[in-house]
């Protein structure tokens, strides 16, 4: 079989890990997928150092987050972990955290709410 799809939820809103474990149910209980989370992104980076990146193939992070931000977050990630895919999402769609997350070497954006069958499409590539 083949071993599950390991992504990396952050976000400091404590609902959206509930949120993710709903819309993927399936896959997580086919073992097709397996959620982490964190609620920071200094949390991430920790989770990231102490292991995590060995297996972990996709970031999804908030941008607007207290403490580290998501685009904070996004370029100690590709500063330290190149090969990870990192996708920002934001409650705030405006121009300046696209062009900012974009610069930064962001591998997708999307805004809130999540478009969660886009995700699993487009992003995980599941069915």
């Amino acid at each position: 079989m083949e071993s599950p799809l390991q992504v990396l939820v952050v976000d400091d809103e404590v609902d959206v890990k509930w949120l993710f474990q709903q819309r993927f149910r399936r896959e997580i209980r086919a073992g097709r997928l397996n959620l982490q989370f964190s609620h920071s992104g200094e949390d991430a980076l920790e989770y990231l150092r102490s292991g995590g990146a060995v297996s972990v193939v996709l970031v999804l992070s908030d941008i607007n987050m207290p403490g580290m931000t998501g685009i904070e977050l996004l370029k100690k990630i590709k500063n330290e972990f190149s090969d990870l895919s990192v996708h920002m999402i934001t409650a705030y769609g405006d121009e300046k955290n696209f062009r900012m997350a974009m610069e930064n070497g962001a591998d997708g954006y999307m805004n809130k709410p999540v478009d969660f069958a886009s995700l699993k499409q487009d992003v995980l590539g599941l069915e």
